[in-house]
């Protein structure tokens, strides 16, 4: 397993895996690796022939100095455990690497669909995203990069900056991980004392609950959204942002409760946000 730390180093391996005509698949992280991390590195195994993962905590899609300084960092067990997923290639620079004049003044603004929800309740939050992925996938060149459905506002701006931006990547999108009782895998829950652990559940209830509803029809969303916030209202611990159905793809209350629709939910469960979703319909 190579481990490049520099921009120039990662371009000229990712050129090479391409010269020597492998497919390239390249998933993002911050690091922190968990199942669902793994999960995306066992996909790009499947269908690549190398698979390159970056490591790298970025700091323009955090709010505060303080969330990120709280973001798990281990690099060495990382490494360790990409190497048993089969990892190829890992990319791990240094902010001042990535970003060695600071902040950059040149960033990627997602648009209307990066203003909704999450978007509204982290500002600046996906323009960080969408600016760090612009570079990385411009870095590593003609790829399939994977990203998992967690995460489903996030994917929905990264194949949206792909498609606008012309960039040359086929986004695979890969299902949510999730622990014994529903919890979404996700770095965050670390931090997630026994009690708060417990209580973190709500969130997959509710979205359950959602589903149960649609299911047993639902005249409206709004009643949808109420069904999974009383759900979330019995927990003492957690206190909800947003739950809500959408159209997957404009992010907007859907015109009707038929086809597919995305249930997304965002609570904070003690001191951690946490977020999640479920597909339904079609």
């Amino acid at each position: 397993m190579e481990v490049v730390t520099t921009r120039d180093e990662f371009r000229n391996s990712t050129s090479a895996v391409r010269a020597e005509g492998s497919r390239l698949g390249l998933v993002p992280t911050m690091g922190a690796f968990h199942p669902g991390h793994m999960s995306l590195l066992r996909a790009a195994a499947s269908m690549c022939d190398v698979v390159a993962v970056s490591i790298f905590v970025n700091p323009l899609q955090f709010s505060s100095a303080a969330d990120l300084a709280r973001y798990p960092v281990n690099l060495e067990r990382d490494l360790a455990m990409a190497q048993t997923a089969g990892v190829g290639l890992v990319f791990a620079p240094s902010a001042s690497e990535m970003f060695p004049r600071g902040e950059p003044e040149t960033s990627v603004q997602p648009g209307l669909l990066a203003g909704r929800l999450e978007g509204a309740s982290r500002p600046g939050h996906f323009a960080g995203v969408a600016t760090v992925v612009t570079k990385l996938l411009s870095l590593a060149g003609r790829c399939h990069a994977f990203f998992g459905e967690k995460d489903y506002q996030q994917l929905a701006v990264v194949r949206r900056l792909v498609a606008d931006l012309d960039l040359d990547a086929e986004i695979v999108a890969c299902p949510t991980v999730r622990e014994p009782d529903g919890l979404a895998c996700s770095s965050r829950n670390r931090r997630l004392d026994p009690e708060d652990r417990r209580a973190a559940a709500v969130l997959f209830r509710a979205l359950g609950a959602g589903r149960d509803a649609l299911a047993g029809g639902a005249a409206s969303s709004a009643e949808v959204e109420a069904t999974m916030a009383v759900v979330v209202a019995a927990e003492p611990r957690a206190r909800l942002d947003y739950a809500v159905v959408v159209d997957p793809v404009t992010f907007e209350s859907p015109l009707s409760l038929a086809g597919e629709l995305r249930l997304l939910i965002a609570a904070d469960v003690g001191p951690v946000r946490l977020i999640d979703n479920l597909g339904v319909g079609a």
